[in-house]
């Protein structure tokens, strides 16, 4: 019974310092790299589970120095109950070769630890050079992109300068020239009256090109508007006070007639030459204004001359007759 004790004794001695340690079976076999079933058996004392004789005594010191206990001492003390190895000093080899082992386990655990124990500071430390670099690309990239955008802005001023300055030039060519053929038209324009009373006026129109005419009315108070030409109504209107309105007559209209509503407060105007239907406000009430057009004479004019014909024929026949 007392050697039955002490074969257990081991086993349970070598337990009970683990879990003093913390350590699980797992924790051991990574610590030792023995494998598990062979730590379960050592704890049990199944030692004939084990490789061989010889890898039992080397176990058991490697697994007792790895509890903190003393392994050489934990040898002597369970000599007897430990089966012998075939050699001794081969037991010895083997042993050293497991310590060997063990301390390149450990020098590689602490390897590890360093470089785990400085692995954040070296995260930082990247982190912070790549957010450097970026910073730094950020503003390279924004130098360049004001130089570009400087020489752009530089170049289209002085592309739309020139070209503000060319369109000005253009538009005060075609203003000028629109102004010359302008006052050249209305400079061949002659317009003479033939005739003007209190309620009518009539004109003759020559030098009219083969354009159509533009004749303009703006009232300078309320006033009513009718335009006809040869029988044709063109206007009909009620203007306001400085509201003008333009009628498009055609190079082959011979006669225009124009009734005036408020003839003293409205200005007509043929190709931009002022008709003078009141003959200076002479006639402040004319209503009719007559315009004949490229030398046409008005049947105003005709019944006229007629008249004035028969009433000098009626004359020389009484001067005969007496």
């Amino acid at each position: 019974m007392a050697e039955e004790n002490s074969k257990i004794e081991i086993g349970k001695k070598l337990r009970n310092a683990r879990v003093s340690m913390g350590y699980t079976l797992d924790d051991l076999q990574k610590a030792t790299k023995i494998q598990k079933r062979y730590l379960i058996a050592i704890e049990d004392e199944n030692f004939n589970e084990l490789p061989g004789d010889f890898y039992v005594r080397a176990f058991v010191k490697q697994y007792a120095d790895t509890v903190q206990l003393n392994g050489d001492e934990l040898l002597r003390d369970y000599d007897d109950e430990l089966p012998k190895s075939k050699s001794t000093e081969y037991s010895e080899h083997m042993s050293r070769a497991i310590e060997t082992r063990a301390g390149q386990t450990r020098k590689n655990t602490d390897s590890l630890d360093r470089v785990r124990q400085y692995l954040p500071t070296i995260i930082i430390a990247v982190v912070i050079l790549v957010i450097l670099g970026v910073i730094w690309l950020t503003a390279l990239h924004g130098r360049s992109s004001s130089s570009d955008n400087n020489n752009i802005d530089s170049s289209s001023v002085s592309v739309s300068g020139e070209s503000s300055q060319k369109s000005s030039k253009t538009s005060s060519k075609n203003s000028s020239s629109t102004k010359e053929s302008t006052s050249s038209k209305s400079s061949k324009l002659s317009l003479n009256a033939t005739s003007q009373t209190s309620s009518a006026a009539v004109f003759t129109v020559k030098g009219a090109s083969s354009s159509d005419l533009k004749l303009k009315i703006t009232p300078t108070k309320r006033a009513w508007i009718s335009v006809t030409t040869d029988g044709t109504p063109q206007l009909s209107q009620t203007l306001s006070a400085n509201e003008s309105q333009t009628v498009k007559i055609s190079s082959s209209a011979k006669k225009v007639v124009i009734s005036l509503g408020n003839a003293q407060y409205t200005t007509l105007k043929l190709n931009g030459k002022t008709i003078n239907a009141t003959k200076d406000n002479e006639y402040p009430n004319v209503s009719k204004v007559t315009l004949n057009l490229n030398g046409s004479t008005s049947s105003t004019t005709s019944s006229s001359s007629s008249s004035a014909s028969s009433s000098s024929a009626g004359s020389s026949s009484s001067t005969q007759s007496n």
